[in-house]
């Protein structure tokens, strides 16, 4: 007998949820609030210009093996393209260029490393200690830092200031959405120990060629050739509960039965769709309120002719840490995208104070753009881009399904900020929607994920 399961939330882990339902054969409703799919990692269009902008330039990476999964069953993984490569800002100097070489990881890397420019070399030496460290404690060892945030365990293998701020945090702030001294330690060791010590591949870095919205554009075709349904510019109000099981989601058009629900949208969001009295019978809605926000601020930036000769920079060290080039668009401008993550300090700021101090940053980093005004800029801001990956986290992310605590045993949970052992991502986004369906089915299952390098395992990262 064909069911229909209701999933709320039309973002990463909601349509991963929908299409692995629909292909298991069960019947899908699902249900999003916005005119489109894609979450807070999509597209829209800006009523000043009419053009279609991403919300932020969310990027994947080569150990991003779920969300590589999802792009291909929707049909979509020729619209990423691959950067093995990545460019540091030096000025004076030209940008430094990091990517893997010939040796096998955790030495893949070396070679261009050893030939930046912006260390000196003491300060590598710095930054080859702290690596060796993260080698050698291993996956598990990680574990141990859960608690405390990666500020402290780059105190403990003595990382100068400079190297912190240049280096660490200008990875770890761009990963995980927080800076190195309120990031949780155990997260920001598995970025570098899964993204760019474990593998070669795995650190290489996925960008769209298209709208963010437009990788996702398949997903609605794919529920509803499968006899599904989904329901855009919808708004969930509550979800329908018996006292035993949850029996649908009530909407502003009425309620939508199913014999089960994943909800896929953010902790404050379930947190106003669960009644006190839902909340009482599972225990994994009780912490809603401690799963707190991390902002992203976008700024799309239109010039009257080209600034970067690259296809993105990290800028180490400023306000803002990755300038994106997005080519030209139908009016012939060049435009260039630059992300601030962790941005809580920039979201009081008006537009005008955002692009002085992003054109500030510009000019530092690229020759070109001194002594020039874009001809356009328009700043959004995601206030609740991300969950906060603080330390103690961990005692509060919620399972995808009821453990032996109890709970509801036909609501499931999906989204970046429930228990899928990864940070803020657009991955852990993905996972979590994976499992929720193979809850549900009983099908399916997370993709594993890139295995360690043969030397990085004998070497200790296992």
């Amino acid at each position: 007998m064909i069911r229909t399961i209701a999933v709320v939330g039309g973002g990463v882990a909601g349509i991963a949820a929908a299409i692995r339902l629909a292909e298991a054969g069960e019947r899908v409703t699902l249900i999003e609030t916005r005119k489109r799919l894609g979450g807070r990692a999509t597209s829209f269009v800006d009523p000043r210009s009419g053009q279609t902008l991403d919300n932020c330039q969310h990027v994947l990476m080569g150990c991003c093996t779920n969300l590589i999964d999802l792009y291909q069953r929707l049909g979509v993984l020729d619209r990423i393209e691959w950067h093995p490569r990545t460019y540091w800002a030096n000025p004076p100097h030209e940008p430094d260029v990091l990517e893997p070489g010939w040796l096998p990881a955790p030495a893949h890397f070396t070679r261009s490393f050893l030939r930046m420019r912006m260390f000196t070399f003491a300060q590598k030496r710095a930054i080859a200690r702290a690596v060796w460290a993260l080698i050698r404690m291993g996956i598990k060892g990680r574990l141990t830092w859960r608690g405390r945030t990666f500020a402290e365990f780059l105190a403990s293998v003595e990382q100068p200031p400079s190297v912190v701020q240049r280096y660490w945090d200008a990875v770890v702030v761009s990963a995980c959405n927080l800076p190195v001294d309120r990031c949780d330690a155990s997260y920001a060791i598995k970025v570098f120990q899964e993204g760019f010590i474990g593998g070669g591949w795995a650190a290489t870095m996925g960008i769209s060629t298209v709208p963010l919205v437009e990788l996702y554009d398949r997903a609605e075709a794919l529920i509803r050739e499968r006899g599904g349904n989904v329901e855009l510019g919808t708004s969930a109000r509550a979800i329908a509960y018996d006292g035993t099981r949850v029996t649908g989601v009530v909407t502003e058009h009425g309620l939508v039965p199913s014999a089960a629900v994943i909800s896929a949208v953010p902790a404050d969001r379930l947190d106003k769709l669960t009644s006190d009295v839902v909340k009482a019978a599972d225990h994994r809605l009780r912490s809603l309120d401690r799963i707190t926000p991390s902002p992203i601020l976008g700024v799309h930036l239109f010039f009257e002719s080209p600034i970067m000769t690259t296809p993105h920079l990290v800028l180490p060290g400023r306000g803002v840490q990755w300038l994106f080039a997005k080519g030209e668009d139908e009016g012939g401008r060049h435009h260039v995208h630059a992300v601030i993550s962790g941005a809580e300090a920039w979201m009081e700021l008006d537009e005008e104070e955002i692009v002085r101090r992003v054109m500030a940053d510009v000019q530092w980093a690229l020759p070109a753009a001194r002594g020039l005004e874009p001809l356009e800029a328009r700043a959004v801001k995601e206030k609740r881009a991300t969950f906060a990956v603080v330390p103690g986290i961990d005692a509060f992310r919620p399972s995808t399904l009821p453990d032996v605590r109890g709970g509801i045993p036909n609501l499931f949970l999906a989204g970046d900020w429930t228990d899928n052992g990864w940070p803020a991502t657009m991955e852990g986004a993905c996972r979590s929607g994976y499992a929720a369906a193979t809850a549900v089915t009983g099908q399916g299952g997370v993709i594993d994920d890139v295995p360690i390098g043969l030397l990085a395992g004998i070497l200790g990262l296992r």
